[in-house]
């Protein structure tokens, strides 16, 4: 849409990876709090099809998480969900997915999302600082843990805005940058969701996953 002066506005897409089992609160939080603070056009959640870095962990199949997170979203016109690592039928890294979303949105800026976790663990990644200077970041803090800088490299640390106890963000256009964030505060783990339901065959934590998606775990009797 043109702005008032004539120049037409780029189009804002942000892409959360992750393997969504199941999805939650906290997942629906952290996008509907970054559309509005980032001025984003688009929230997109990319399920991954297993995430390589969690290898030891078998997730639930692709088609209930990819299930769960439409049902999750369905009312929510900016937010969708993208297949592009469920269609690839195996593990992918984030440095071969990127390059698709980055091809496929030429003329987007795009942002790609993590949390404090995905952060504290980055060195792990395959070619990670490559990953970290493709485009824009946002690091999304969580309760209990600490975010840190001194286990990257210069390049990656020069690349960081720092937003934490700020309700604005300015985007810098010099290049890609990480911003990290406090501006979502929820606490709410995928993994202790499982776990709750695995203990007593019945979610006691419903209030953590959106009505939909408690029923259909209940119905297809998933986690147990």
């Amino acid at each position: 849409m043109p702005s008032l002066s004539g120049v037409t506005k780029q189009k804002q897409i942000a892409f959360y990876g992750g393997t969504f089992d199941p999805v939650h609160c906290g997942h629906l939080t952290v996008a509907k709090r970054l559309l509005k603070i980032f001025d984003l056009d688009e929230f997109i959640f990319v399920p991954a099809y297993h995430a390589p870095h969690k290898a030891e962990n078998v997730p639930t199949s692709a088609y209930h998480r990819f299930a769960m997170l439409t049902l999750a979203t369905q009312n929510e016109p900016r937010i969708s969900i993208s297949t592009l690592e469920l269609d690839h039928g195996k593990k992918r890294y984030t440095v071969e997915t990127l390059p698709e979303i980055l091809e496929g949105n030429a003329n987007s800026k795009v942002f790609f999302v993590m949390g404090a976790d995905s952060w504290s663990e980055i060195t792990t990644w395959r070619d990670w600082e490559r990953v970290m200077l493709m485009t824009n970041h946002i690091v999304v803090t969580r309760p209990g843990y600490e975010i840190t800088f001194d286990h990257v490299t210069d390049l990656v640390r020069e690349r960081i805005i720092d937003l934490r106890d700020r309700d604005y963000v300015q985007i810098e256009s010099d290049g890609p940058q990480i911003y990290i964030t406090d501006s979502v505060k929820v606490d709410v783990s995928a993994t202790e969701i499982r776990q709750d339901v695995s203990e007593d065959d019945r979610l006691d934590r419903s209030d953590d996953v959106p009505q939909e998606v408690a029923k259909y775990i209940e119905k297809y009797e998933l986690y147990k």
